[in-house]
């Protein structure tokens, strides 16, 4: 089923549009928030939520990608799960990824400062844009998709601890990078 018909029968509020996005991009969803979450249940429960986002987010906001936009309510979905969770001391899932970054990213940001958080988060784009595009992919699927770094060495063929040193020195690298736009960590 193309993307296309499916956004179709969205803004035609047909309940088809649904089933083909479950049935098409179903897997993907659930292992982002699987990612995120860790928890199977919740997982489900996060790619649940996001089929009634994207029905009532359809029309308005008519996606370039059904994939990336469906991608990008799982992740918001879950993480805001995550947080809820977390506050009730619940998971552990994201916490490393925070962990491994927090190295690299101010530990004094405040989320008010817009203009700020619009400025660090141009500056990382930058930075990615300056990789090679396996280095890109990969810390994109660490750190955005949350990819455990066991299955980010299968997928290259690497040992896990080589995919381990591999992001330490990508994250070392955003580091310097931050350093020289003068960001204090």
């Amino acid at each position: 089923m193309e993307d296309e018909q499916i956004i179709k029968w969205y803004l035609e509020r047909n309940e088809k549009a649904l089933k083909e996005a479950q049935n098409k991009y179903g897997s993907y969803c659930f292992g982002i928030a699987k990612n995120i979450l860790t928890v199977r249940e919740d997982a489900e429960e996060c790619v649940n939520d996001i089929w009634h986002l994207s029905w009532n987010k359809i029309p308005p906001v008519i996606p370039v990608s059904l994939k990336a936009f469906l991608g990008k309510l799982v992740r918001d979905t879950a993480i805001s799960q995550y947080r809820a969770n977390h506050a009730k001391k619940r998971y552990k899932g994201m916490e490393m990824l925070f962990d491994e970054l927090e190295e690299c990213i101010p530990s004094d940001f405040d989320v008010e400062e817009n203009f700020a958080h619009q400025q660090l988060a141009e500056w990382i784009n930058n930075w990615l844009g300056e990789l090679p595009k396996e280095d890109r992919v990969l810390f994109v699927k660490r750190y955005y998709y949350g990819d455990a770094v066991k299955k980010l060495a299968k997928e290259i063929g690497c040992t896990e601890n080589q995919m381990a040193q591999r992001m330490l020195k990508l994250r070392k690298k955003l580091k310097m990078f931050l350093y020289r736009k003068g960001v204090s960590v």
